[in-house]
């Protein structure tokens, strides 16, 4: 089978498989620009409340194919920060789900999600040191955001693999779920994010990656998009609220 990108839409959640199994699902050019229009589909498609990406089998992404690194390394990671930027932009919740391996351009998928939740035998390692490449700064950015600078530097120095129990430490995942329940505990708190309010998570979204200037935007949202009004209804009401305000397919300027 090609190596490819999968998807499917249940219940609310899509789920986007990389499936390239014959090398520990590695990023092809091909599987690079397939993300941000695959993406794109789904973040208009009213649907899909929320995406869910993990890899085909027991392991999440060892990075990017060597191949391609060979032909043209330059253009190789042009479309990985391109997917990388088109996944962090996702107007809706993200969350890796990883197993095995997350390396490399994997982390760099990883990273760019909202949420991370691994199996207790996940690793994970940065390693454009061990191949002489420049980690873009937008990555680099990223990474920091999420574990710091002292974590950062030791795994993009080093490009050292390590364990799901200090990547949760060290907060670059959100959870380790107990051996064996990783599917279990994504699908149970995918069902909660897509029952909450659309119109919460696409502010809060946009306020942490540090937009400013958005409060009156967000706030005629609120009083004209009626999850508000639901929300409070449904709570004084004892009833789980019924939501219904969308979020763009590209986020307004």
């Amino acid at each position: 089978m090609e190596p490819q990108l999968r998807h499917a839409v249940t219940d609310g959640v899509a789920t986007v498989v990389i499936d390239h199994p014959a090398k520990r699902n590695a990023m092809t050019a091909d599987m690079w620009r397939q993300l941000p229009p695959l993406l794109a589909g789904l973040a208009a498609d009213p649907a899909v409340r929320t995406v869910v990406l993990t890899g085909e089998g027991a392991t999440f992404c060892a990075g990017a194919d060597i191949s391609s690194l060979r032909q043209s390394p330059g253009e190789a990671q042009e479309l990985a920060v391109l997917a990388e930027e088109a996944l962090a932009a996702f107007p809706k919740p993200t969350l890796a789900a990883v197993r095995g391996y997350c390396v490399g351009g994997g982390s760099q998928l990883a990273a760019a999600c909202d949420l991370r939740f691994a199996d207790e035998g996940a690793l994970f390692g940065i390693t454009p040191a061990k191949l002489g490449i420049v980690y873009p700064s937008s990555s680099t950015r990223r990474l920091v955001s999420l574990v710091g600078p002292a974590t950062a530097k030791y795994l993009l120095f080093s490009g050292e693999l390590i364990g799901a129990e200090r990547a949760l430490r060290t907060g670059l995942v959100d959870e380790v779920p107990p051996a064996g329940e990783l599917d279990k505990r994504v699908a149970e708190f995918t069902r909660i994010l897509a029952a909450r309010s659309q119109l919460t998570q696409a502010a809060a979204k946009e306020f942490a990656a540090g937009r400013l200037d958005r409060d009156a935007y967000w706030g005629e949202q609120a009083r004209a998009g009626g999850d508000t009004a639901e929300g409070v209804a449904a709570f004084l009401e004892r009833r789980e609220p019924r939501f219904t305000w969308m979020p763009r397919a590209t986020p307004a300027d």
